[in-house]
């Protein structure tokens, strides 16, 4: 059986996850957003799920933080 997921539950559980790696790894949004050359302010609205994120920016992001581009869409939907 297929699970429906709407994009809003997607993306906040997406937000969260980001979160959840960052805080992980001790860095604040800024140092987060420094070592993926992106302003802090977009780190900010991808966690809030303000924004719909690019493929690029995930995988900078992914860069920065040290992880495979697919642990960043590897959490569990709430």
């Amino acid at each position: 059986m297929k699970m429906e997921i709407s994009e809003e539950t997607f993306i906040t559980n997406l937000g969260t996850h980001l979160r959840q790696l960052r805080e992980s790894k001790n860095l604040s949004q800024q140092d987060l957003a420094n070592d993926c050359s992106i302003p802090k302010v977009q780190i900010g609205r991808i966690e809030r799920a303000e924004i719909n994120t690019t493929v690029r920016t995930l995988v900078k992001i992914a860069n920065a933080l040290q992880i495979e581009p697919k642990e960043l869409l590897n959490f569990q939907m709430k």
